[in-house]
């Protein structure tokens, strides 16, 4: 990984090109993220850096979190991630990253929560066929066989079967940039990114490039 930000989805609308077409963006504001610890190969065996996000009251700290941040002399933060950047030795503590990270054109990769969506049939989660809607039909929404009764006698493991769906950890992979921001720090990204507005999300160089 190169460079990575944190930020928080705003929403998404559209921007129009040079030509006249809509590009459908989501706005990101990025940042800006604090650097509050670094880990070297000296000291931990490998190099990284801890990013911190978006103010905290320290009232709502508990002690050992108020020294991290103390020893860092930053202010305390809500989100705290570590990053495997390639230059984490040219990184200071205290030194603020910000939108201009990225630019107009780069490739992107944003991870998020997704939209949780409860309990979910076998329609809509796994986008199974459904039966016949005839009056004679008795199956229509139904999971379907759940296997042959004499041989195997068992249903097999990964039956795509109803349950939980959505509230997981999603990446969309290789977005692009349309429009940054770096007086209000705000990225535009073109198409939808996981989670709802004002969920925490990661852009990160795309793996794809």
């Amino acid at each position: 990984m190169k460079k990575a930000i944190l930020g928080k989805k705003v929403g998404m609308t559209q921007i129009f090109s040079k030509e006249g077409k809509a590009i459908p963006v989501t706005v990101i504001q990025a940042g800006p993220n604090v650097v509050v610890q670094k880990k070297t190969m000296e000291n931990d065996g490998y190099s990284s850096i801890q990013i911190g996000y978006q103010d905290k009251d320290e009232k709502k700290v508990n002690k050992p979190m108020k020294g991290h941040f103390a020893k860092a002399k930053v202010a305390t933060k809500r989100y705290l991630r570590e990053l495997r950047v390639e230059n984490a030795e040219s990184f200071e503590i205290g030194q603020e990253i910000k939108a201009d990270v990225f630019a107009e054109g780069d490739k992107v990769d944003v991870s998020g929560v997704s939209k949780g969506k409860g309990t979910a049939g076998n329609i809509k989660r796994h986008n199974a066929h459904r039966g016949p809607m005839q009056h004679g039909s008795k199956f229509h929404r139904a999971p379907g066989s759940m296997g042959a009764s004499s041989d195997p006698s068992r249903t097999f493991k990964g039956k795509k079967l109803p349950g939980r769906m959505g509230n997981e950890n999603t990446t969309v992979q290789n977005l692009e940039v349309i429009k940054v921001d770096a007086e209000k720090n705000y990225i535009l990204v073109r198409g939808g990114v996981p989670g709802i507005r004002g969920s925490l999300v990661m852009i990160k160089d795309t793996v794809k490039a």
